[in-house]
Formats: structure tokens, C-alpha cells, sequence
């Protein structure tokens, strides 16, 4: 709907990088997933939400509100590296260096974990949605036209990548021109989606090296034998491993469900608290 509604209807986005930019609409969305799943304000539910590290204290305790007043009982909250972690069943209590690296919507994490807890963590506000804004901003700062929110995605996904991947696929992309007001044309090539990515793409390099340097060297070792762990929908860009592992001189292991992964470990986190003698694979 974003980009194609009527002046009646008003199609936004809740959260913004990370964060909640209308408490409101994000209230109604999470009473909304209530619903959907058949939980009342009498049922005494309690929510497990996954968050990004770089949150603050005032942020988590928006979300906590928000989850309260839309008829949750009791809320916690789970950074998302440790939730991706979990849900890429990664030997998380062992003493050993475990690296994830979750590419989002609106953040990007990196986090290295040994004996159930954080040792090293980096987070930018840098994710999926400003890869397709940089697209659109290529293409108006280029071409002189203007496309949407979701033109820019579907480029991305179309021929979008960090790393060359030798791809000579091209997309024709329709939009509206800057000087005349008239429907336009063009005609994008992969190496101009990769120029107009560079710079979000390079934000989430620079913080996996950050991350990188707060590593003890006992665990580097680690690393270097076991990788990093990629999730999040922005892994799913063309050469993301290749460019990390590039930049890195590690190896980069994209996981089976990148998507799913947080969702998953939240639903391991809840099984655990709730059937804490259940016997599991």
C-alpha cells in the first residue's frame, strides 16, 4: 500500500530504525497480533519481544508500554542477536566464540557470544529500508527521477548486490521525471544498484570490524575456525557474505532461515519458560 493510497488512507510504518516512532499505531498493531492470536485482555498472556541491542532504556520501556497496554500481562525483551543466535541453534553456553551478524528493516547487530552471554556488541541504525532509500536517491541524484519506497525495493531485490557476482542482468525501471512532471523510463545496470549501496553496505562492514576489535583473542581464535553467522533479510542481498568475508578474511556462513531465525529463537526462549522439562532435539 506505501506510495498507492488515497488522501483518505495513510499507509506507515510504526517503527523506524529500531525504534517506535508512533506509539499509538504500534499499540493497535500488537493488540491487532493479540487478536490474531486468540489472546485477551483476561487471559494473563505473556510476550516475549525480540529488540534491537542498540536500543536505549527509554526506547525498551516505549515497548514495554506498548505491549501493556494492548492487554499484555507481563513483557520481555530479547536482543536480537541473542534471539538469531538461539534460533540458528549456535552452542551458545559453551566457551566458545559465537559471531552473528543480523542485517534488518531499520537496525544492523553484530554480536559475539560465549557461555550464554554478550562479550562483544555493535549496532548502526543502518538496515534494509536505507538500502532502498539510497536507491531512490541514486536514481533522482542521477537520472533526475523520482521513484518510490517500493520501486526501490523491488531494484534491490531484482539486481542488487554488495559484491560483484558477475550478473549482466538489467532493470527497467519506471518513475516520474524530476524537470518535466512526466512518466520516465530507465534502464539500471547491477553496477549501479552496487554504487548506490555502497554506503549503507560499508556502515554494516565498518561495524562488524568494530565489533571485531572488542573481540578477546582466546575467542578470535574461535572465529577464525567457526565464522560468522549471517541473518536478517539484508543477508539475503546478492555477494553480502562474499563482501563481509572480503573485508574480514573470515568465513561467512548465511543461515538456513535468515528471515525466521529471531522469530525462532524467541519461540525456543518461550518453549524453555514454559516447559522447562520438556526434553528437546
Amino acid at each position: 500500500m506505501i506510495g498507492r493510497t488515497p488522501g483518505h488512507i495513510v499507509a506507515v510504518r510504526p517503527l523506524r530504525g529500531g525504534a517506535i516512532t508512533d506509539f499509538e499505531i504500534t499499540e493497535r498493531l500488537i493488540r491487532r497480533l493479540f487478536r490474531r492470536a486468540r489472546v485477551s485482555r483476561f487471559s494473563r498472556t505473556r510476550v516475549l519481544i525480540c529488540v534491537p541491542s542498540a536500543n536505549t532504556h527509554v526506547e525498551q520501556r516505549a515497548v514495554r508500554e506498548a505491549a501493556r497496554r494492548a492487554g499484555a500481562a507481563q513483557t520481555f525483551l530479547i536482543d536480537q542477536p541473542m534471539a538469531a543466535a538461539i534460533g540458528a541453534s549456535l552452542p551458545i553456553h559453551e566457551p566458545l566464540g559465537n559471531m552473528v551478524v543480523d542485517v534488518g528493516g531499520g537496525t544492523s547487530e553484530v554480536a559475539v557470544i560465549s557461555l550464554g552471554g554478550v562479550v562483544a556488541l555493535e549496532a548502526v541504525r543502518v538496515g534494509g529500508f536505507d538500502m532502498d532509500a539510497a536507491i531512490q536517491a541514486y536514481v533522482r541524484n542521477k537520472y533526475g527521477m523520482a521513484i518510490g519506497e517500493r520501486t526501490g525495493e523491488e531494484v534491490k531485490f531484482a539486481i542488487g548486490s554488495a559484491f560483484a557476482t558477475g550478473d549482466r542482468y538489467q532493470a527497467e525501471v519506471r518513475g516520474r521525471d524530476l524537470t518535466t512532471g512526466t512518466a520516465k523510463v530507465i534502464v539500471l545496470d547491477p553496477e549501479d544498484v552496487r554504487e548506490a549501496l555502497d554506503e549503507p553496505v560499508r556502515a554494516i562492514l565498518e561495524m562488524i570490524v568494530r565489533a571485531l576489535g572488542q573481540t578477546p583473542p582466546e575467542l578470535a581464535q574461535d572465529l577464525i575456525l567457526r565464522g560468522m553467522h549471517l541473518v536478517g533479510g539484508g543477508a539475503l542481498l546478492r555477494g553480502m557474505d562474499e563482501r563481509i568475508s572480503k573485508e574480514t578474511a573470515l568465513p561467512v556462513h548465511l543461515v538456513d532461515a535468515p528471515l525466521e531465525c529471531v522469530v525462532h529463537g524467541a519461540g525456543v526462549c518461550m518453549e524453555i519458560e514454559m516447559f522447562p522439562d520438556r526434553p528437546r532435539s
